[in-house]
């Protein structure tokens, strides 16, 4: 028998940041919604190729992305799982921070663990 687990949401109106990047030739938007003390608590993001598959794929992951943090698991170990992911599109970002991805998602999970996690 498994117990309900707890899920925090974020409140209606909540902070946000915008983030407009590249990779391997790919634009997109990654926007961070924030709980109320700051942490991440849900990710949007939008690319280039809107209605194409790589873009509902991407979707999927936010969303699930997102589901992880408001069920508590820490920004670190989600980025852990994240970060190193291979496939195209890869390679140059536009962010000299993380020169190079080796995927959308290792672009996402490098970005937000370099601005929310102490490294």
């Amino acid at each position: 028998m498994t117990t309900a687990q707890r899920r925090d949401v974020l409140p209606a109106t909540r902070r946000s940041q915008t983030h407009k990047f590249t990779v391997g030739g790919y634009e997109g938007y990654l926007i961070v919604g924030l709980f109320e003390d700051g942490r991440p608590g849900e990710i949007f993001i939008k690319i280039s190729k809107e209605g194409s598959t790589l873009s509902g794929l991407v979707q999927g992951f936010a969303r699930a992305f997102s589901l992880t943090l408001q069920h508590g698991l820490p920004l670190e170990d989600a980025c852990l799982r994240f970060r190193g992911m291979q496939f195209e599109p890869m390679g140059a970002t536009s962010n000299p921070d993380i020169p190079e991805a080796s995927s959308l998602i290792d672009y996402v999970a490098r970005y937000l663990e370099w601005h929310w996690t102490e490294r």
